[in-house]
């Protein structure tokens, strides 16, 4: 089953690992900024939008493979 992950900037580095350790090297996440504790609705629903911006071409492109 297809699936994205959504992490935030902060932890790029650390899912880039955790994605290679696991046999998923050059694995494409959806990126939203950091931090998302003390963001507001507004600030949520936005980092959202951003997220499915990137999730949605993701899938398609694994679902295709």
């Amino acid at each position: 089953m297809p699936a994205v992950a959504v992490i935030t900037d902060r932890f790029i580095k650390s899912a880039e690992l955790v994605a290679q350790i696991n046999g998923l090297p050059g694995y494409k996440f959806s990126v939203i900024g950091h931090p998302i504790a003390s963001d507001d609705d507004d600030a949520l629903r936005l980092k959202a939008e951003i997220a499915v911006k990137a999730i949605v071409p993701l899938l398609m492109e694994r679902a295709e493979s």
